[in-house]
């Protein structure tokens, strides 16, 4: 398979242009999920298509309500970082993480005709860390209790690295990476299918005289339109597998040197330790990001996840 062939298929499956589509396999490239084991046809066919599930409006609406629930009784700053956000941020960022984890639920209902509640109620820190997934329910059968402890995180298509920090690793026996296609915009979207900006906020700017009857329709044309949502499971690394520390592959230029792999434990000094052992003179950085909000806790690039049949087929033996 080419690379055009297989923009070709990204385009027509999500439905965006092929800028977007390269994008998405230049990132699973960088990330190591195509490498010399694993073609480009081989991870269309065999990782991505099959893991791949839409969101639809009434899955956004659930996500995006519950995200508003718990809103202001959520810390405004990134989990392991002091970076402040202000609530329409949050918001869009919490909304994107539910996504995530109704993606993954759809994934359990597409692939065994499992049905998932997740863990969206409000409630202490200590009873939801733990897992994403709260109850389950197979085919013929009651809900009950996961057997497996699941954490979910989300990313955007362009994300290459799952990143869990501090001590948030050992809460979960399993943890989910999931690239969502929200882009920047998503919220903007959902607001003009709800007509949020058509009967509100575009009304009162023509009623307080800011906008004309012409601006306040170019402005509705103008804004993004709401569609399904899709989103990629990506993989998945288990608690109890045996890392090493320092478990990276990366490159060396003339001053710098770039990470572009790690799977599993990731410490203070770290990035230290490679410049010394790789004898470079200028900075140790990761791919695509540079550095990140905190030096503890596990590092995976993407292509180091889970995935395969029989990988999922051990998660699903022991939920």
């Amino acid at each position: 398979m080419t690379k055009e062939e297989a923009v070709g298929i990204i385009k027509e499956k999500l439905s965006i242009d092929s800028l977007e589509a390269e994008n998405i396999i230049d990132k699973a490239i960088t990330g190591g999920e195509i490498n010399s084991e694993v073609t480009l046809d081989d991870w269309i066919n065999k990782r991505f298509l099959p893991n791949l599930v839409f969101i639809d409006e009434k899955g956004y609406s659930l996500m995006c309500i519950d995200a508003l629930k718990i809103l202001s009784k959520t810390a405004p700053t990134d989990y392991g970082s002091s970076r402040q956000r202000d609530l329409g941020h949050l918001w869009a960022d919490m909304t994107r993480g539910y996504l995530g984890e109704y993606a993954f639920s759809l994934f359990l209902k597409n692939r065994w005709g499992i049905t998932a509640k997740l863990g969206h109620e409000v409630g202490e820190l200590k009873d939801y860390l733990p897992m994403d997934i709260h109850q389950i329910k197979e085919p013929q059968a009651e809900y009950r209790s996961p057997r497996l402890k699941i954490g979910i995180k989300a990313v955007k298509w362009n994300g290459i690295w799952f990143d869990i920090s501090g001590d948030q690793f050992n809460h979960s026996d399993i943890h989910v990476l999931v690239k969502v296609g929200t882009g920047r915009d998503h919220l903007f979207a959902f607001f003009k299918k709800i007509s949020v900006f058509k009967d509100k906020i575009l009304k009162v700017g023509q009623e307080v005289g800011s906008l004309s009857k012409e601006e306040a329709e170019k402005l509705y044309q103008d804004l993004p339109s709401f569609a399904p949502i899709s989103a990629y499971i990506c993989g998945f690394v288990p608690k109890d597998a045996e890392y090493s520390g320092l478990s990276y592959t990366g490159s060396k230029g003339r001053l710098h040197y770039t990470i572009k792999s790690w799977n599993g434990p990731i410490n203070p000094g770290d990035l230290d330790r490679i410049k010394e052992k790789e004898s470079v003179a200028g900075n140790v950085k990761f791919e695509g990001i540079g550095k990140f909000a905190h030096d503890k806790g596990y590092l995976f690039n993407t292509g180091s996840l889970l995935w395969k049949e029989e990988d999922w087929a051990s998660v699903r033996n022991r939920l």
